[in-house]
């Protein structure tokens, strides 16, 4: 990002910030043991005794990203706290391990950690059920997310939402940290006629904010159809510039191809052009996401017109893999370079360097998903003309701004 588009937001929390119940200070014991560490929203909840959950039938949405300051997955140290009164879990993309790869379909089953079922949330449905609900009080959400729309954990969060607002449910987010920091807003929002669970809401592509303030918001807006009441334990410590790496937690791959903490920044560089035909991102390698090739691309060529993209913590090295050639990115979590409009130039230069062979004959649920992540089908329409994406990119940069002020009034981290 440039400066024009670094966006530091520190304005008052959303009013619907009253309905959540206040957070008293965790015990000066906890705050000891972790002075140099982010309390996620888990940890705070458990120096109060877990009081939002006591005496209620809880269900937990939740995976293997969470666990708390000790190092104990959330849903063993709340099993332990709260006994028979946690009653079922739920899982997101991937699976309560994290194992599953992308778009793969999970069958609910027995959690051996807990014993409790874990209904599935990306399989049959993804919105849960009445009859998922009808043995709980409240649902709580605690899962690891990176900070990017087409990242389908928050999706996941959305529509339980909705299912606890029309089944009367009480929705509790344990927060977490954004691992992008919560200044860095990039990308376009979503067309409506474009919705789906890799774009649920109308944000941009890079949010910059939290489990809890898109929880907020989302009320707010009316981005759901039915209302939970809904409280948000908030983290202790953490500020918006903070990225992963100052928050003193342990990183835990959020899915088989984020496997590092700074994982979600290529993510957002390649993840758009991943998406279309004869294209190497890295997928399969130690370094997913790191890269932005294409078939029969010539190295030093596209690594020549990545140069006038070069900028203060992003830098290119040339590649070869198998039939694949294209660029190595090296991306500073500092650097200020708006990295969604990257992915954009880097598939258009791709593009251009395969003869228009990655965006050539894509049909049906291969198209569909590539415009989905994107928000629309405007950068396909651009990039097959043969158009400049220039004024594309400045558009995007207009919804990012409009979407980082619409935001203001509902964060609730300085």
């Amino acid at each position: 990002m440039t400066g024009r588009r670094r966006f530091l937001l520190t304005g008052a929390c959303s009013l619907l910030e009253v309905a959540c119940t206040p957070l008293s200070s965790p015990k000066p014991s906890v705050l000891a043991a972790s002075a140099t560490r982010v309390l996620p929203g888990v940890d705070v909840l458990a120096a109060r005794q877990y009081d939002l959950l006591r005496r209620r039938r809880v269900g937990l949405i939740t995976n293997h990203t969470a666990y708390n300051i000790q190092g104990l997955r959330s849903r063993v140290a709340m099993q332990r706290a709260l006994g028979s009164s946690l009653v079922a879990l739920y899982g997101p993309e991937h699976g309560i391990d994290g194992s599953v790869g992308a778009g793969k379909h999970i069958a609910t089953r027995r959690d051996p950690m807990t014993g409790l079922t874990v209904h599935s949330l990306y399989g049959p449905t993804r919105k849960p059920t009445a009859g998922q609900l009808k043995d709980i009080d409240v649902l709580v959400f605690d899962v690891q997310d990176i900070g990017v729309r087409s990242y389908t954990y928050l999706s996941t969060m959305l529509v339980a939402m909705e299912a606890c607002g029309e089944q009367g449910k009480t929705f509790v987010v344990l927060d977490r940290p954004n691992p992008l920091g919560g200044l860095r807003v990039e990308g376009p929002s979503v067309d409506p006629r474009w919705k789906s669970f890799v774009s649920q809401a109308p944000m941009a592509y890079v949010h910059g904010m939290t489990a809890g303030e898109i929880a907020m918001m989302a009320l707010a807006e009316h981005w759901i159809a039915a209302k939970p009441a809904l409280q948000v334990v908030r983290m202790q410590g953490w500020q918006r510039q903070m990225t992963w790496e100052h928050c003193g937690l342990r990183w835990h791959a959020t899915s088989p191809n984020i496997p590092g903490s700074r994982s979600p920044l290529y993510y957002v560089a390649t993840g758009i052009l991943g998406g279309a035909n004869a294209v190497d991102i890295g997928i399969g390698t130690a370094r997913p996401f790191e890269y932005a090739g294409a078939l029969s691309v010539n190295p030093q060529s596209m690594l020549n017109a990545c140069q006038p993209l070069q900028t203060r913590g992003l830098t290119f090295s040339a590649y070869k893999r198998d039939a694949f050639g294209g660029v190595q990115l090296h991306i500073d979590p500092h650097t200020h370079a708006d990295l969604t409009v990257l992915d954009a130039r880097l598939l258009e230069r791709l593009q251009s360097l395969s003869k228009g062979r990655v965006l050539a004959r894509m049909t049906g649920d291969k198209l569909s998903l590539f415009n989905k992540v994107a928000g629309s089908d405007l950068l396909y329409r651009t990039l097959r003309a043969g158009q400049s994406i220039e004024p594309l990119m400045k558009s995007w940069s207009s919804e990012a701004r409009d979407f980082a002020n619409r935001r203001t009034r509902h964060l609730l981290y300085s």
